[in-house]
């Protein structure tokens, strides 16, 4: 193989080739990967800081539910509370209605037995005055003899 000139012109040309690529094709291709790299790079940074923000609001969100369970269930054993309180209230209530209830009536028995005992007097009273006539075979006027009508039913 014996060098000519067409080999050493081609070695120039290969040589402005290679200078020309480097200085004016191969600048604006390494800014254009390193600025992609750059976004890539951005991008997961901004992933991978997005995955803790969701991870963060996550754990709220999982706090404030068991805080809303929490209130919620303190709140329906208040209700609870309040119910067996209410319910109690009125068993007492009832309780207190019902002894006033048999009060009365105990009362109102008392009456009616004493105002019978008064009609069985007057009943004993009269049937006395009628014995009383029957055996005296007189008669005897119960309006002359009240007096000894009235201390006849006292003493009944």
């Amino acid at each position: 193989m014996s060098i000519t000139g067409t080999l050493i012109v081609q070695m120039i040309v290969f040589a402005i080739l290679v200078w020309f690529t480097m200085k004016f094709v191969w600048p604006p291709i390494t800014a254009a990967l390193d600025e992609r790299a750059k976004k890539i790079a951005e991008g997961l940074s901004a992933a991978d800081k997005a995955k803790l923000e969701l991870a963060t609001a996550n754990k709220k969100v999982e706090q404030q539910l068991a805080g809303a369970r929490d209130d919620a269930a303190k709140r329906l054993a208040d209700a609870e509370r309040l119910a067996l309180q209410i319910v109690e209230e009125a068993k007492g209530k009832a309780s207190e209605e019902g002894a006033k209830i048999v009060a009365a009536a105990r009362a109102e028995a008392e009456q009616e037995a004493t105002k019978a005992r008064e009609q069985l007097r007057d009943q004993v009273a009269v049937l006395a005055v009628k014995g009383a006539e029957a055996i005296l075979r007189r008669e005897v006027n119960a309006g002359v003899h009240a007096e000894l009508l009235g201390r006849l039913k006292t003493e009944l």
